[in-house]
């Protein structure tokens, strides 16, 4: 069935809600609901019937539920390091005894370069870079907000350019289905890496931003706050901090407690890649590979306070479980995230869209088009793949016959699809960078939304130019 603009409602109303009310959780499920009403042709009893099965159903998906159980496990983690004194001793030998990181800026420098190292996957990249990196971008008063925007803007945009691991497949996968000869898929991949000019201008100016502390708009503001007052996110948006449970009374700073379990995880990460994926790490199965990394490392920090004999195991299972429960809000976000992608997949919002902006085209307009249908279709959604997935279908086959550049307009559906899961309040990477970080989720989108339109924006001209150019 076509439900034509109606597939376009639900999307539309969740991300008006949530810039409006700035409560993502709320906008979501008004948005579940208001396309299970539309699927079931305007039933309200169906419709919602359908809404809390459709949250059900979504754990049908192995691939949803690790990254949920994932998401857990990694609160379990952050809140063990820090209850075990691992934050303060990792703090103490970055910044006091060994002043490897003397700075704000070498804070965020260090961020950017780890999410340029964790390059498999954009969830995987949002988790490490997040967890990893937030002690220290914390102890030297680098807000929230810049944090989750270096550790998301290294992320998907990244693994696109860079796309040695699943991507890789996936991406020839889109393009084949879009037409291109299997033989010259990876070729043709390479050739739309340098023309991906939305993902090249975020992760250079990602970089810039933390060497330079180049700061506009709300971020500045931001920066600006937590200079000042040391507050690292806004105030408006910090809710009263839960009740936690009393800390080992001889707790000290114990950077092992940060470095062991860390290390056992991004160790476990690459293994399970390599025996997932044959022997070769960029073939394995990285939300399997998250899985693991996450439960061996919980499990590692449990051993080591039960060996340091911080914790009984009774108390050490209350801990793990409050530190679970530190992200079940996110958690529940995500769930509802993943749930519309799904509804909205249904509603076939994509193909709607497409043949809307479609016909208002002209070869050499292609290219622009392709970038700005993937922009609003990726935002719409939050899903990356499901638009490139969309897009290479529709995109691809036309520049085939029309006879436009074929690596011109791969680009530009590439880098316009990255443009939702990077701005979206509803993309997954959104909500996982926000997690790690600690940043709010509005705020995170409001201070980095001047960025990824600027970004937008220039990569609008130069598909423009380079549609008639090439």
């Amino acid at each position: 069935m076509a439900y034509g603009f109606l597939s376009v409602v639900p999307p539309l109303v969740t991300i008006i809600l949530a810039l409006l009310l700035k409560n993502v959780f709320a906008s979501l499920l008004v948005g579940l609901f208001l396309a299970c009403l539309i699927l079931c042709g305007g039933n309200v009893i169906a419709g919602l019937n359908q809404t809390f099965y459709g949250l059900v159903s979504t754990f049908e998906s192995s691939g949803n539920t690790i990254v949920i159980m994932s998401m857990l496990l990694i609160g379990a983690l952050i809140y063990m390091i820090e209850r075990t004194g691992g934050i303060e001793g990792f703090v103490e030998i970055m910044v006091k005894k060994r002043g490897i990181i003397k700075s704000k800026r070498a804070a965020a420098v260090f961020t950017w370069l780890l999410g340029i190292v964790v390059f498999t996957s954009g969830s995987l990249s949002c988790m490490v870079t997040g967890s990893v990196s937030r002690p220290l971008n914390d102890s030297m008063r680098l807000s929230h907000e810049k944090a989750a925007f270096l550790v998301h803007t290294t992320s998907t945009p990244w693994c696109v350019l860079f796309p040695l691991s699943g991507w890789l497949a996936a991406m020839t996968g889109y393009l084949i289905s879009g037409g291109v000869e299997a033989a010259a898929s990876i070729s043709m991949l390479l050739r739309s890496i340098p023309l991906n000019f939305y993902c090249i201008i975020a992760v250079i100016f990602a970089f810039l931003s933390a060497l330079l502390s180049i700061d506009v708009g709300p971020m500045r503001k931001a920066e600006q706050r937590a200079d000042a007052t040391g507050q690292l996110d806004d105030p408006a948006s910090v809710t009263e901090d839960e009740a936690v449970s009393p800390v080992s009374k001889d707790r000290k700073p114990r950077a092992a407690n940060m470095f062991v379990p860390l290390a056992v995880m991004i160790v476990t990460i690459v293994v399970a890649l390599c025996v997932s994926g044959g022997g070769n790490p960029t073939q394995g199965d990285g939300s399997q590979a998250l899985l693991w990394g996450c439960m061996i490392s919980v499990l590692t920090i449990a051993v080591m306070c039960l060996v340091e004999k911080l914790y009984t195991l009774e108390q050490l299972t209350n801990e793990i479980l409050h530190g679970m429960a530190t992200m079940l809000p996110i958690a529940c976000v995500l769930l509802f995230g993943l749930t519309m992608g799904t509804l909205v997949k249904q509603l076939d919002t994509g193909t709607y869209l497409s043949s809307v902006f479609m016909n208002l085209l002209t070869p050499a307009l292609l290219p622009l088009l392709t970038f700005v249908i993937s922009m609003l279709l990726s935002f719409a959604t939050g899903t990356s793949m499901g638009t490139m997935a969309i897009m290479a279908t529709i995109a691809l086959p036309m520049a085939i016959n029309m006879g436009v550049n074929v690596p011109l307009v791969a680009g530009a559906m590439f880098g316009g699809s990255i443009f939702g899961d990077h701005a979206s309040p509803i993309s997954d990477t959104t909500i996982m960078s926000c997690a790690t970080t600690g940043c709010n989720i509005i705020d995170h989108v409001k201070t980095q939304m001047p960025y990824v339109c600027a970004f937008a924006a220039a990569s609008i001209v130069l598909y423009g130019i380079f549609g008639f150019i090439l």
